[in-house]
C-alpha cells in the first residue's frame, strides 16, 4: 500500500533539493573548518575563517527557506516533525563549526592543538556521511547507505568523545596557564559539540528511514 502511495505523490521539487543544499554546504563548511585548522599559514587561516562564516550565512538562508516552504506546503514528502527536525540540526552543525573558527580567530589561538584537528577529521567524514544519507532521501532506492551512514556518524560521535575527554584531562594535568586552558576547553567544547549535533542529524535521518522506508 505504502508503494502505491509512493507511486501516486508527486515528485518534490523544493525539499529535497533544498535539504542536497544544506547536506552540500555543512559537508563544505566541515572541510574548510579543517583547512584552517590544518593550515600553518596565518594569513590563509584568515582567509578560511571568513568564508566559514560566508557559509554559514548560506546555510541559514537555506534553512529559512525549508521552513517558509514548510509554512507553504500541506503535501511534504515525509513527516513535517522529521523535516524541521532535520533543517534544525543540519543548521545547528553549521553554526557551532562557525563558533569553533571565530573563537580560534578571537583569542589568537595561531598553534592548534592536535585534538582539534582530529576532532575536525572527524567532523567532515561525519558531514560526508550526512550529505550522502540525505542524497538518499530522495529515491529511497538503496537505504542501505542511509543506515550505514548513520551507524559511521554514531561511531564518529564516540570518537571524538574521546579524543574530547582526553584532550580536557591533558590539559588539566599539565596547563598552568588559566587563560589558556579555558580557550582550549572551549575550543574543544564547540567542536565536539558540532559532532553532537551530527549524531542528532542521523538520529533524525533514521527516524524518516523507519517511516518511510
Amino acid at each position: 500500500m505504502s508503494n502505491i502511495f509512493k507511486f501516486f505523490t508527486p515528485q518534490d521539487k523544493k525539499f529535497h533539493p533544498l535539504f542536497e543544499q544544506a547536506g552540500s554546504n555543512v559537508l563544505k563548511i566541515s572541510e574548510a573548518l579543517l583547512a584552517a585548522v590544518s593550515t600553518s599559514d596565518l594569513v590563509k587561516r584568515k582567509e578560511i575563517y571568513k568564508e566559514i562564516e560566508r557559509l554559514e550565512h548560506v546555510g541559514d538562508d537555506i534553512t529559512h527557506s525549508i521552513f517558509l516552504e514548510l509554512s507553504k506546503n500541506f503535501i511534504t514528502p515525509f513527516d513535517r516533525e522529521d523535516i524541521h527536525a532535520l533543517a534544525s540540526a543540519v543548521d545547528d552543525i553549521a553554526d557551532y563549526i562557525y563558533g569553533t573558527s571565530s573563537r580560534l580567530d578571537m583569542y589568537k589561538m595561531d598553534e592548534i592543538s592536535d585534538p582539534i584537528i582530529k576532532i575536525a577529521e572527524i567532523l567532515v567524514e561525519m558531514c560526508q556521511d550526512i550529505d550522502k544519507a540525505i542524497k538518499e532521501l530522495r529515491s529511497f532506492k538503496n537505504i542501505r547507505v542511509i543506515a550505514d551512514a548513520c551507524v559511521r556518524i554514531n561511531s564518529g560521535e564516540n570518537q571524538a568523545d574521546y579524543v574530547f575527554t582526553m584532550a580536557v584531562a591533558r590539559l588539566f594535568e599539565y596547563e598552568t596557564n588559566a587563560i589558556e586552558l579555558i580557550k582550549q576547553k572551549e575550543v574543544l567544547q564547540m567542536i565536539e559539540t558540532a559532532t553532537d549535533k551530527c549524531e542528532d542529524a542521523a538520529n533524525v535521518l533514521e527516524s524518516i528511514l523507519v517511516k518511510n522506508a
